[in-house]
């Protein structure tokens, strides 16, 4: 992740000189108006101009409108550095994503940012990569930034670099349960219950050899893993436990799925740790010849627009991604409002969303 680009020294002084726009330089770049072009388009004093950009009630009604008509039509934006030194807040909130392929997280993203932004707050968005050290660099960046909050979507607080981050900003941590810091809010799906679930349905369908491909390292793909084995427990089916481990990629979900595809006797049904990882499934299903679903049955988690494609068509548990990221909005704006309230946790309950990628189980001798 590269730095932002520093601004050379003339390009500075444009920028804060008091031309108008279009009386510059015709071979350069236009200087930006300043706050003293548009009092002086407007006919008014610099300080009416700051307060009418601050939505001050103690302006006419006729001075606003033609404060306002003057930054239109000169394309001034006002100093969002120059107004955090005043106000002591950037009304910037960082949300550090662990994977932006991954279309659950940017269908969570659109949520969060329709609730931030009726709140009066605007989004910055880094991704982690499943790399600490990007997710430290972007939580570096933010920092410097001076946001007011911070969203972690998919990342623990573990580094020692986030955790000072999530000690000393408002945060809420999206489908991590594994936080031990006070004041940081959390908001998770009841992963166990949608595992549970996803067994349930491939019982009901006659499959017996059942087998599970694991997520990266984080709390959310240990509680799927923990309750697809309760699950085959409860239903008798210990002999027939699988778990390969994987990661929430595609690649990881084809790998993991030709390894069990590829042993005697074949899982009949897999349960994937996501969508994405389920599209991994399908395509090492496809490799191998396997029909899906009279061959294979698949179910993958997250119930992402991928899901519902008509050529996919999966079999998924559905996480309320939008309603997750109001959630989590509505959490961290309280939470800078008074950063001193107790920490709290709000989990939301999957469904199952069955499709066409379930059957009932092949018949053959080994059951």
């Amino acid at each position: 992740m590269s730095g932002p680009s520093i601004q050379t020294t003339a390009r500075y002084h444009s920028e804060v000189g008091t031309t108008e726009p279009g009386l510059g330089d015709a071979h350069g770049p236009r200087p930006r108006p300043t706050i003293r072009n548009v009092a002086e388009r407007a006919g008014v004093s610099k300080s009416l101009v700051s307060l009418v950009l601050r939505g001050s009630p103690h302006v006419s009604e006729h001075r606003r409108e033609a404060v306002l008509q003057a930054a239109r039509e000169l394309g001034y934006r006002p100093n969002a550095v120059a107004r955090s030194l005043v106000e002591g807040r950037t009304h910037l909130v960082g949300a550090l994503v662990a994977d932006l392929h991954n279309p659950f997280y940017a269908e969570f993203l659109d949520g969060l940012q329709e609730s931030l932004h009726g709140d009066g707050l605007r989004l910055l968005i880094g991704s982690g990569r499943w790399d600490p050290a990007f997710e430290e660099e972007a939580v570096e960046a933010f920092l410097e930034l001076r946001v007011d909050g911070l969203v972690l979507l998919g990342v623990a607080p573990s580094s020692e670099t986030l955790a000072e981050a999530a000690a000393y900003t408002p945060t809420v941590v999206v489908g991590e349960r594994d936080v031990e810091l006070e004041g940081v809010d959390i908001v998770v799906d009841d992963d166990q219950l949608g595992a549970r679930l996803a067994v349930d349905h491939l019982v009901e369908l006659g499959h017996k050899r059942i087998a599970h491909i694991e997520g990266t390292p984080s709390s959310s793909a240990r509680f799927r893993c923990e309750g697809y084995l309760v699950a085959m427990r409860r239903h008798g089916l210990a002999p027939h436990i699988m778990v390969e481990h994987g990661d929430f990629t595609e690649e990881g979900g084809r790998r993991a799925a030709r390894a069990l595809l590829e042993r005697d006797p074949r899982p009949t049904a897999i349960f994937a740790a996501n969508d994405v990882v389920a599209l991994g499934v399908l395509v090492a299903a496809s490799e191998l010849g396997l029909r899906v679903p009279e061959d294979l049955s698949v179910v993958g988690y997250d119930n992402t627009h991928l899901a519902a494609v008509h050529h996919i068509s999966l079999t998924s548990l559905d996480q309320p991604r939008r309603s997750m990221g109001r959630s989590a909005a509505a959490l961290l704006s309280d939470r800078i409002g008074d950063p001193g309230k107790v920490a709290r946790l709000r989990q939301v309950t999957p469904k199952l969303v069955v499709r066409h990628s379930t059957g009932p189980a092949p018949s053959d001798p080994q059951g």
